[in-house]
């Protein structure tokens, strides 16, 4: 950023002129010296703008747009990113603010459902964003999403739409499925699982939604789940925190707030030490139980999708800020739960990239490296997500 202070009333300059903090790029090597010159120039003028003063100018918007430009082009990983049917969160078009504007509230759970449904089809903002109204134009405006601004997504849904996604766009889907309710353990699914993955269709079990159904992780019925996902070392990923407010009266009468706890996942950690889980949602927002499960196991992980779009920014950032300042930061990945709302997309990328206690490592790390490391991609697949 260029620091400059110029003083109108008495024709005076004075000039503070810092380095960005980080020099790595040459984008941000010739901001920095465009500011040096910048500096130099408008010191030495004694008074208008002249000629060189408007070529230094140029050169430092060329060099903030080159930097931008270089900045969205740097891979992402979105370990969050849904493939489902345009209707699955309701009759098409639906509206959403970001963050939500308002928490409904209801007198009476029985009109609940009405009252959502309704707020989703008239949002209470100027700017929300609106779902396609068809499966092919959700497609489509998903996978513009991760071209522009190049995404590599942990795609979770149901099988057929996850291969529909792969066969679009194979170089951009991570194969994932969409998994809930108790008979996601059942002998026939870890059967399913098994023959997936040995066709090469299922890099990533994920989400887990059990909590909607009232299930914890721990409990007996997953614990097939758990032995095949170590057996064959995939990465889990479970839904542990927020979802639609008041969604226990919206069909998924089994949820329960108390399963927002990250440490409904310790029993399972210990009777499988080598598993790679992430916790989606970061458990918000029962921070401190994330904190103490994050200490005691390091093989864990989590995304903060939904919450860096859902919550307003202050409330997401303070909770990013403690999961940071407690030293996990290598352990955070970004995911958008992009599920029939592509334009989610840029803001929850936006809500990393504007957090003003990240550094740009940090921000990297977020957004690719610590998900590179996760999924354990090779040199290779990270050389071309750098399109080296």
């Amino acid at each position: 950023m260029i620091q400059v202070a110029f003083n109108q009333a008495n024709h005076s300059d004075s000039f503070s002129v810092a380095a960005p903090p980080s020099l790595q790029s040459c984008a941000c090597w010739l901001r920095y010296t465009a500011q040096l010159i910048y500096a130099k120039l408008r010191a030495e003028i004694a008074g208008g703008f002249t000629m060189r003063l408007g070529i230094v100018l140029i050169m430092i918007f060329m060099a903030d747009g080159l930097a931008l430009a270089q900045e969205s082009r740097l891979p992402i990983i979105d370990m969050h990113f849904h493939t489902v049917a345009v209707d699955s969160q309701g009759p098409p078009p639906l509206g959403l603010c970001s963050p939500f504007r308002e928490i409904p509230s209801s007198v009476s759970a029985e009109s609940y459902p009405d009252q959502w449904l309704s707020l989703l089809k008239n949002p209470p903002c100027d700017d929300p964003v609106w779902s396609p109204t068809s499966d092919r134009e959700l497609m489509a405006a998903s996978l513009a999403m991760l071209d522009e601004y190049n995404i590599f997504g942990v795609a979770s849904g149901p099988e057929h739409l996850v291969r529909a996604y792969e066969d679009a766009a194979p170089d951009r889907i991570i194969q994932a499925l969409l998994l809930g309710g108790s008979a996601v353990a059942e002998p026939q699914s870890i059967d399913s699982l098994r023959i997936l993955h040995d066709e090469g269709r299922l890099e990533v079990i994920g989400e887990l939604t059990t909590q909607y159904a009232g299930i914890s992780p721990d409990d007996e019925r997953l614990e097939p789940l758990w032995a095949l996902a170590e057996e064959l070392d995939l990465p889990v990923g479970i839904h542990i925190g927020t979802g639609p407010p008041g969604v226990a009266y919206l069909g998924a009468s089994g949820y329960r707030a108390r399963l927002h706890s990250a440490l409904t996942l310790e029993e399972v950690l210990i009777r499988h030490p080598s598993l790679r889980i992430y916790i989606s949602h970061a458990g918000w927002p029962m921070l401190e139980d994330l904190l103490a499960l994050l200490w005691a196991h390091p093989q864990v992980y989590m995304d903060v999708a939904a919450i860096n779009w859902a919550l307003p920014t202050p409330e997401f950032h303070s909770y990013l800020q403690r999961i940071v300042e407690a030293g996990f930061g290598s352990r955070v990945m970004y995911g958008s739960d992009q599920m029939v709302w592509p334009g989610m997309i840029p803001k929850s990328i936006a809500a990393v990239r504007d957090a003003p206690f990240l550094d740009e490592a940090q921000k990297r790390d977020i957004l690719y490296n610590n998900a590179a490391r996760f999924l354990r991609l090779s040199e290779e697949e990270i050389a071309t997500h750098h399109g080296k």
